[in-house]
């Protein structure tokens, strides 16, 4: 699936694409505030598999996903990223675009773009929604996290969803992807969401074998303000299989956080 009325984007001499729902500048002001997300793919892939989420959540938010540098629509750069380059080039985009405040949804690797945001920009990065976090620090070895990929391809996910992953890969291709790899091997998640202080959720498919509901209750105790949230019955890619629940549930959740600024 795939978000009409993307542009490209630059930032700091990269180069992504973004998909934007949101209020036009100069719009008339709405009674009450209005979130907004920005939708961080994981490595590998796209905006396409956060599409139909995206859409959920403009129901009543503003909401930004990325092609982000290297994957889906953007250019490859020519040299490899580190987390902090692609927090840095999120950021600065939507700083440009006068976002003032906003939730980061980071899934997979995305989830190390998340936090890494709120860690940059605490003043734009209200809170976190951390889905699917890698990498679990149980199963930290390339062999371990493609063997989960696998079972959760296998017995978690619709033939949809694995299609637009897999071509999704195809087309970012292996030498981009094994690039980024240990860029993702080695982000210590953990250690990183203990100087996080915004309000973090992290949220998981309940039948996830890569984002086990143990890495994930370690994550959540490791923030600050953490707590966990599951949907029952999903693979690692649940905001494509259940998109509308991982909306209502991001969206309560952010409802259920006192004080939560998170108005575009």
């Amino acid at each position: 699936m795939v978000l009409s009325g993307g542009r490209d984007v630059e930032y700091n001499g990269l180069q992504g694409r973004l998909y934007a729902s949101a209020e036009p500048a100069g719009a008339a002001p709405r009674t009450g505030a209005r979130p907004a997300y920005v939708l961080l793919h994981g490595i590998g892939v796209s905006h396409r598999y956060l599409a139909r989420l995206h859409l959920e959540l403009a129901k009543g938010a503003d909401v930004y996903s990325f092609d982000l540098p290297g994957f889906g629509a953007s250019t490859r750069p020519r040299r490899q990223l580190q987390v902090a380059d692609f927090a840095a080039f999120v950021t600065g985009v939507l700083t440009e675009a006068g976002v003032r405040s906003v939730v980061p949804v980071g899934h997979s690797m995305g989830a190390q773009f998340a936090v890494e945001m709120a860690l940059q920009a605490p003043d734009l990065v209200a809170g976190a929604v951390l889905m699917g976090p890698v990498v679990d620090t149980a199963r930290k070895s390339v062999a371990a996290q493609a063997l989960a990929l696998t079972r959760d391809a296998l017995f978690s996910e619709s033939l949809i969803s694995n299609i637009i992953v897999f071509g999704d890969y195809f087309r970012a291709g292996p030498r981009w992807y094994l690039t980024e790899l240990p860029v993702m091997m080695e982000y210590p998640l953990e250690e990183k969401l203990a100087a996080v202080h915004q309000p973090v959720l992290v949220l998981r498919g309940g039948k996830d074998p890569i984002a086990r509901r143990p890495w994930c209750d370690t994550l959540a105790a490791a923030a600050p303000q953490g707590t966990v949230a599951e949907i029952p019955g999903q693979g690692h890619v649940v905001q494509y299989t259940a998109p509308e629940t991982a909306a209502e549930t991001i969206s309560g959740w952010v409802r259920a956080v006192d004080g939560f600024g998170v108005t575009a």
